[in-house]
């Protein structure tokens, strides 16, 4: 099961996040840090003002509890070493470094160049092309988990139509062109 480092643009908007942590059950070993949590956070309640702190702490905790090995500590000395486009990436990178994850799952792929990962032997991947590998790698497993994902929504709850364009509308556009193959199934 490979390590992914997930950005904070990953987990926000909440059906990305969530959807993501679905797959993490049995695909994938997600990871993050204290510090990309504090930046979906922020971000939540910044578009999100209807939302508290302690609800999202909630969620924090859960996904800690959830993730099984998730939480990377001890990359805050490799940051000053690392160059990125864009410097405030960096601890992205370093977590990245630390977990040995071989993708950083980001929709912000020109802030992580390739040139520069490959020397640390990971690379950026956009979140549907993250997705789309695991459903190549097991087509089966991952439509269960869709399928569970999709049928835990329960306010509102959501038909198979929705599900798939709230995953579109979150940029997972080819994930949802391979569910529709697989419609009857989710």
């Amino acid at each position: 099961m490979q390590d992914a480092i997930l950005d904070a643009c990953v987990l926000y908007p909440a059906p990305l996040r969530d959807f993501f942590m679905r797959l993490a059950v049995k695909l994938y070993q997600p990871k993050w840090t204290d510090a990309i949590h504090e930046e979906w956070i922020r971000n939540v309640l910044k578009y999100r003002p209807d939302l508290t702190m302690a609800q999202r702490t909630r969620t924090r905790e859960l996904m800690n509890r959830h993730g099984g090995a998730c939480l990377v500590t001890g990359y805050e000395a490799l940051i000053p070493a690392l160059s990125l486009p864009d410097p405030d990436d960096r601890h992205v990178l370093a977590a990245a470094i630390t977990a040995n994850a071989s993708v950083i799952v980001t929709f912000n792929l020109s802030d992580f160049p390739a040139q520069t990962l490959s020397a640390y032997k990971t690379r950026a991947v956009h979140p549907d092309d993250f997705a789309a590998s695991l459903y190549q790698s097991e087509p089966g497993q991952f439509v269960e988990l869709v399928k569970l994902h999709r049928q835990a929504l329960a306010n509102p709850p959501k038909e198979v139509e929705e599900y798939l364009a709230t995953l579109a509308q979150c940029g997972l556009r080819k994930t949802v062109t391979l569910l529709q193959h697989r419609f009857g199934e989710i």
